[in-house]
């Protein structure tokens, strides 16, 4: 019977519910106001390189682009820091997260089932809308005042997606997934390229603290010399001041270097997340060569390889999808529920077939009154979507400008480093020509000493040139996007 009068009910509001879906499809709409224009984002064909930056090789990056280094000891540094450091474990997190919001997303929008089951003991009101059932009344089931109803049945409900805006929360809440592993791909490059300079750095500290080391054994040497010859009158004390500041300069060089040799010791050590006894000695090895590259074009390429790049796009494509699902909003919703299952006054009638029921209710939602919070909604989604443009916009630019200005100032390293070595080769032939002059018995064995300074000194400047273009080179890596691709 409870079956029956569902369905004549169903039956006779359906022209009624009908009518009020088409008034309300029509009229859905009406409701934005004044809603702002989209932003346009740069393109792509905008963007160009300064035509006088030319590297000789032309070549991407590879995915693990510290590997052309072929240093077992950075691959394993940059191996730690990417498994240990708390960064890294932040931005796994956040994608994550990220993945289990798209994933609640789209639960939403699919057909929800549950099994429903309550028992309730109720004394029922003699004043109430059940008053009749509160005394004895046998013709009408009625034995009261007291009543335990069981109810027990599947329930489900399912919403219609007509204007799209569960597939526009889905698509941004995707969009915000793909920006989350772009952002952890940045933080990838921002690892390794940090682990790779300090790496580099303490490399260059090392080897330039062996070079002062030995100009402090040679100026001590030579200290030592002044001070006898002086002591027997050969020579003025003059000489041997000079020859004792000029120890004192090294040693305080000397100091500097190891204090920063350690400061960036502790600075990889933290990076990498690592305690103290963690962290491997690094053994000196010979600065490598450089392996910088440049490609001839910097348009598509450079946004599809910058991750930081492509975690703004995505932001800019979930903020538009925000942006539609919010005008989905104004328009009607549908939805259908359905009840299958039993009920019964009496605990003892719950399983026979008389207690079956059967709901079903299709469901209708307008917005007319809303205060203006759909409205607010928009605008709120608009400002924030054109935001990001605008945010999107500026990096471009930015990551055009930092090619620029890696590129340009590794140029410039690379020809210091050249001058430099040939400046090197002309300070070694003047050392030759003293030591030779030494053997000779044409100078003192002090002189020939100080003409192995200025060796020391621009083999110093040297490695300080080429500890500056390993970082520049890596600047650039870096700039460029390391070797990550979007898909």
């Amino acid at each position: 019977m409870v079956l029956k009068n569902s369905l004549m009910y169903l039956i006779t509001r359906r022209r009624l519910w009908l009518d009020v879906l088409l008034v309300g499809s029509l009229s859905g709409c009406a409701l934005i106001h004044h809603d702002s224009p989209q932003w346009s984002q740069i393109s792509p064909a905008q963007i160009h390189l300064a035509e006088t930056i030319h590297l000789a090789r032309e070549d991407w990056p590879s995915a693990q682009w510290w590997s052309v280094y072929r240093d077992p000891q950075l691959d394993a540094l940059i191996g730690l820091a990417l498994k240990q450091s708390p960064t890294m474990a932040v931005a796994g997190s956040r994608v994550a997260q990220a993945r289990s919001q798209v994933e609640v997303v789209k639960a939403g929008t699919s057909l929800q089932m549950a099994l429903n089951a309550s028992v309730d003991r109720e004394h029922v009101s003699a004043s109430g809308f059940l008053g009749a059932y509160a005394s004895n009344a046998p013709q009408i089931g009625a034995d009261g005042p007291w009543y335990t109803q069981g109810t027990i049945g599947l329930g489900g409900s399912y919403q219609f997606d007509l204007w799209g805006k569960q597939r526009d929360q889905v698509a941004a809440a995707i969009g915000r997934e793909n920006a989350q592993l772009a952002e952890a791909a940045t933080v990838e490059l921002e690892i390794s390229s940090d682990v790779a300079q300090l790496y580099f750095g303490i490399q260059t500290a090392s080897q330039t603290a062996n070079l002062l080391q030995q100009a402090v054994a040679i100026d001590s040497e030579t200290v030592a010399a002044h001070t006898e010859r002086a002591a027997r009158g050969l020579e003025p004390d003059t000489a041997t001041q000079q020859a004792r500041a000029r120890l004192l300069k090294t040693q305080i060089d000397l100091t500097e270097t190891q204090s920063r040799i350690k400061q960036l010791r502790e600075a990889l050590r933290a990076l990498a997340g690592a305690h103290a006894d963690d962290l491997p000695e690094i053994a000196l090895t010979p600065l490598p060569a450089s392996n910088a590259s440049l490609p001839a074009t910097l348009s598509y390429e450079l946004l599809a390889r910058r991750p930081d790049l492509q975690a703004m796009r995505w932001y800019v494509q979930a903020s538009l999808s925000q942006i539609d699902a919010a005008k989905a909003a104004f328009y009607p919703s549908f939805d259908f529920q359905v009840f299958f299952g039993l009920d019964a006054l009496h605990m003892a009638d719950l399983w026979r077939h008389a207690s079956q029921q059967l709901n079903l209710i299709p469901g209708l939602y307008l917005p007319i009154f809303d205060g203006g919070s759909l409205n607010a909604n928009l605008r709120s989604a608009r400002t924030a979507s054109n935001t990001l443009i605008a945010q999107y916009n500026q990096a471009v630019l930015d990551a055009v400008r930092d090619v620029a200005v890696s590129g340009t100032l590794l140029q410039g390293l690379e020809e210091e480093d050249r001058l430099q070595t040939e400046k090197i080769h002309a300070v070694v032939f003047l050392q030759d020509s003293a030591e030779a002059h030494y053997r000779q018995g044409l100078i003192s064995k002090i002189a020939a000493q100080e003409a192995r300074l200025p060796v020391l000194g621009e083999k110093t400047l040297a490695l300080q040139i080429r500890g500056q273009e390993l970082s520049q080179e890596i600047a650039l890596v870096k700039a460029l996007g390391g070797g990550y691709r979007a898909n």
